[in-house]
């Protein structure tokens, strides 16, 4: 705004922003000045905001009847609803410590009107209250993830020091290509030397050390990474060729499977069965989650899924006998 405006104007402004809500008599009690005089006030910051529309996100100033009072508005910022939204999502997730969780969660809630921040705070506090954070073996997967997005954007090798399933400890040297998000743990899609066209999965909260070489690597089309595609057939997070699978379902819900599955699709229906076909990558992911279906389904094709779920309910078996 003009350089001349008042020290009130701005200030005024500023707890717009913030998400503040007030009347003009409130204000004019506030300042000690009339309440025409704080009308000329929000008119003036009202012409601001209307001469400068896409600098300040197309926000406006609107009096409230339901509050009685002005209130900013702009569509490019989030709904209290939205953050809600986000917030519980996020909190769903328990992919960050408690203190990094915290942090964000508070930085998040800045982001709401005032007069629903009292609400969204109650809400969401209750359950940081109860917070449960998934085992880490890095110091903190935020850094981890930050350091890795900067080294794809870079361009630049990294020599990971990484925890196996087994708890055995290994040395990579990788060429980094995306980062995933599946079912609580950040994944890195990495290529290494020993089979430099297979991308390899590594759980990021498994990487204990990361160094950034001093090696780049150039752009190769073998080497490309489709996340879009990798989402659609791959929502196990284990590496594995693409293949077409056949299964009879019985569940309660059908669409529970086409929403974990998004390949998957009904080629056939009577009653409470259905046939389903789908894309995905073989793995022992797929695997875990057909037999977590119990008996709702039933593989038809291909043949080694339906005796690699032969050999692992033998082996359920004998655990019972």
């Amino acid at each position: 705004m003009e350089k001349n405006v008042s020290d009130r104007v701005l200030e005024i402004f500023y707890r717009l922003i913030k998400g503040e809500i007030f009347n003009s008599r409130s204000l004019a009690e506030n300042y000690n000045v009339s309440a025409k005089t704080i009308n000329r006030d929000i008119s003036r910051i009202k012409n601001f905001l209307s001469e400068h529309r896409e600098l300040m996100n197309y926000a406006e100033i609107v009096y409230s009847n339901k509050l009685k009072s002005y209130i900013l508005q702009s569509d490019e910022l989030l709904k209290n609803s939205e953050l809600f939204a986000i917030l519980k999502v996020l909190l769903g997730t328990r992919c960050f410590n408690r203190d990094d969780m915290l942090s964000i969660v508070q930085k998040l809630e800045k982001f709401t009107t005032l007069q629903n921040r009292d609400i969204l705070t109650d809400i969401v506090g209750k359950e940081m209250n109860c917070y449960s954070e998934v085992h880490s073996d890095c110091d903190s997967v935020i850094e981890n993830l930050w350091q890795i997005i900067k080294c794809i954007e870079e361009k630049r090798y990294i020599t990971v020091v990484y925890l196996k399933m087994d708890r055995s400890e290994i040395v990579r040297k990788l060429r980094p290509a995306s980062i995933m998000f599946s079912e609580y743990y950040f994944y890195l899609i990495a290529y290494d030397d020993t089979e430099p066209e297979k991308a390899k999965y590594f759980r990021i909260d498994r990487i204990r050390h990361i160094r950034e070489n001093r090696e780049f690597f150039k752009d190769d089309k073998k080497y490309k990474f489709n996340e879009g595609n990798f989402r659609k057939k791959n929502q196990f997070m284990f590496p594995g060729e693409v293949v077409k699978i056949e299964f009879e379902f019985t569940g309660l819900s059908v669409q529970a499977v086409l929403d974990r599955i998004p390949t998957a699709r009904v080629i056939k229906k009577n009653g409470r069965t259905s046939i389903i076909t789908a894309e995905v990558n073989y793995g022992r992911g797929l695997l875990m989650y057909l037999l977590s279906q119990g008996a709702w389904i039933k593989v038809l094709s291909p043949q080694m899924l339906i005796d690699d779920m032969k050999a692992e309910i033998e082996k359920m078996k004998t655990l019972y006998e």
